[in-house]
């Protein structure tokens, strides 16, 4: 676990970047806005940095604000004062609305900060911003001119890693292991996944109630506090010690790992949408009574709540949808089943993937999936819908549906992301006479719903293990060839697949360009029109002719899996050659967001206005290799 931090965290290279950007802004604004100061927030400071996340900025005005305040009251003072000096002098910075200064803040870094491209206002966020991009650095980040809580929430998860060694390798497991099953997504990308804040102060609250705890509640920091600590921001009491020295050390002697177990143990069976998460008194609050869609103190409740530490109208995980947080529920069962396992704790003696690396590999704690260099993508569906409903009655919860599913596969892989793709057999529904060729099926089956099943008690069985082998009606075994299959031949579709072009760098740029140049009676933004055109621009940016050897190969296998109530599609990825090269990772990414969206599009399950896939990542990934 130590280890992965020094893997994901931002080197010392990359540090030095930012404090030169940070530097730079301050140079420029002073110019504009004399007495401001530009304070980092957020990942790249809070003690939890990952490579590549963004640089979120403070550009602090009340200073300048009080400037002009002393030079409107002594006109006399000359321009000694600073405030007669700035290009700016003319603006009076406490009568402009708060979108003007934005949108001057913006003015300022598009016209004036090397480097700077991309600059966008956003003043109808929760916390307005103006977001950037720095083309030297390759760093994205934003400013905000009113988002003081930030910088104490900062503080506070900064006092959080300096309290306990195992507090940071324990985030960023968790945040890794949420990122590689689907479970968490981009701050600013929207969506109903969990943010890295969110995960970060659920390992932080898990911590808190801990016995004896690792860390103290927020209300027990407050006593804590010395009278250079008290702080008041938006009405909200953020006081809490700078100095980890007036903590008192825990007694706790749980090692990290097991922390990690134990984590996906309590958040397993957890209540989330019957329960507050509270840092402030560590523990898990009754709702209030519901009277109303949020509670008097504003706090807006849905299937997650997770109360910011200070901030107690502030639900961190109010975007997180019935689904998601089902699913985190689920996923984290399964990790505390493999956790359990001899595969956590010990090295496979066949090669295989163990430990911490197979938990963060995607879709890693699905029995059967241990193969190395195997990616897995979970591709749910929707069993609630009329036509779902139809195809539950196939036997086994089988047929035309996972058929269906597969064309829809080939479909967005061959049409929309303009990959080669040459099918083992034609995904079709087979007649019941009909079997597939035994070479079109996968050498390993992905696991059915019974395959997942918690073992007995009497013959606990650990993930990877050998299940007995069925016995004949006279009690002997079954030879190999006679075995019955849990999945059979016809459930199965391969696919030989190319990639000859970087369909997934750049895509949100093009589609907002193509939306634009279209106008209002261009293609929908949800439509896959859309995404065909876009692909077809990058394959043109790249140029017409085709290139001598595609960037990729893959060999990908679809099954089903799942039961009525959650039917859903495994989709098994092995790249060529093995181990895979850093760009089938980046496209791997960006097909684990796509491509479930985009099939549950073209099946006509996924409603309009769903959120655009995270597309321009490639941060480091753990696979099965």
């Amino acid at each position: 676990m130590l280890q992965l931090v020094g893997l994901l965290e931002l080197s010392e290279d990359e540090r030095r970047v930012r404090h030169l950007l940070v530097t730079l802004f301050q140079e420029v604004f002073t110019e504009f806005f004399p007495g401001c100061a530009i304070m980092p927030f957020g990942s790249s400071v809070n003690g939890f940095d990952t490579r590549g996340c963004d640089l979120d900025l403070l550009l602090d005005l009340e200073p300048t604000k009080s400037l002009q305040a002393s030079t409107q009251d002594a006109p006399g003072a000359g321009s000694g004062s600073g405030a007669e000096d700035s290009i700016l002098s003319d603006i009076d910075l406490a009568a402009m609305p708060a979108p003007e200064v934005l949108e001057l803040v913006a003015t300022v870094l598009r016209r004036c900060v090397p480097g700077v491209r991309r600059v966008r206002a956003v003043p109808t966020a929760r916390r307005p911003v103006v977001k950037f991009c720095h083309k030297q650095s390759g760093l994205a980040g934003d400013i905000s001119i009113d988002n003081r809580l930030a910088l104490l929430n900062t503080r506070f998860l900064q006092l959080c890693t300096e309290a306990d060694e195992r507090v940071r390798p324990l985030v960023y497991a968790v945040r890794l292991w949420a990122k590689q099953q689907g479970l968490a997504g981009n701050p600013s990308g929207g969506g109903p996944l969990l943010n890295n804040y969110a995960l970060t102060l659920l390992v932080l609250f898990f911590l808190q109630t801990r016995s004896p705890p690792v860390l103290p509640t927020v209300a027990r920091l407050r006593d804590l506090a010395g009278d250079e600590d008290r702080a008041v921001v938006a009405g909200w009491d953020c006081s809490f010690p700078r100095d980890v020295a007036s903590l008192e050390p825990s007694t706790n002697t749980e090692s990290p790992c097991s922390l990690l177990s134990e984590f996906f143990h309590v958040f397993g069976d957890f209540d989330f949408p019957g329960q507050v998460i509270s840092l402030r008194e560590g523990q898990a609050l009754p709702l209030p009574p519901p009277t109303a869609p949020e509670t008097s103190d504003g706090l807006k409740l849905g299937p997650l709540n997770l109360q910011d530490p200070f901030e107690l109208n502030h639900n961190v995980a109010a975007n997180v949808n019935e689904k998601t947080a089902s699913r985190f529920g689920r996923c984290c069962r399964d990790a505390a089943k493999y956790c359990r396992s001899l595969q956590y704790r010990h090295k496979s003696s066949k090669g295989r993937a163990w430990g911490l690396t197979r938990l963060f590999q995607p879709g890693a704690v699905e029995p059967g999936a241990a193969s190395a260099g195997t990616f897995l993508i979970s591709i749910p569906l929707d069993g609630t819908g009329s036509s779902s409903q139809q195809l539950c009655q196939e036997p086994g919860g089988r047929g035309p549906w996972f058929w269906e599913v597969c064309t829809a596969i080939a479909f967005i892989l061959r049409d929309v992301l303009k990959c080669s793709c040459a099918a083992g057999k034609p995904p079709r529904a087979p007649s019941k006479e009909s079997k597939l060729p035994v070479d079109s099926a996968p050498s390993e089956e992905l696991p059915t719903e019974s395959d997942v099943e918690e073992p007995s008690a009497a013959e606990p069985l650990s993930v990877g293990s050998k299940r007995h082998l069925p016995e004949a009606t006279n009690g002997t075994t079954l030879p190999a060839e006679k075995r019955p299959r849990t999945n059979s031949p016809e459930e199965a579709a391969t696919w030989s697949c190319a990639v000859w072009h970087r369909v997934w760098t750049g895509r949100r740029r093009v589609r907002r360009q193509l939306q634009h140049g279209d106008g209002p009676e261009g293609p929908d933004g949800d439509s896959l029109e859309l995404e065909q055109k876009v692909s077809e621009a990058i394959v043109q940016q790249e140029g017409t002719e085709q290139p001598l050897q595609p960037l990729l190969r893959f060999e990908a296998s679809a099954r089903a899996a799942g039961t009525r109530r959650e039917m859903r599609v495994l989709l098994r990825l092995v790249p060529s050659p093995v181990p895979p090269s850093p760009l089938f990772r980046d496209f791997f990414h960006f097909l684990q967001s796509f491509l479930p969206a985009t099939v549950r599009r073209r099946l006509g399950q996924e409603p309009a206005g769903c959120p655009e896939p995270q597309d321009e990542g490639g941060g480091e990934v753990f696979s099965t290799s």
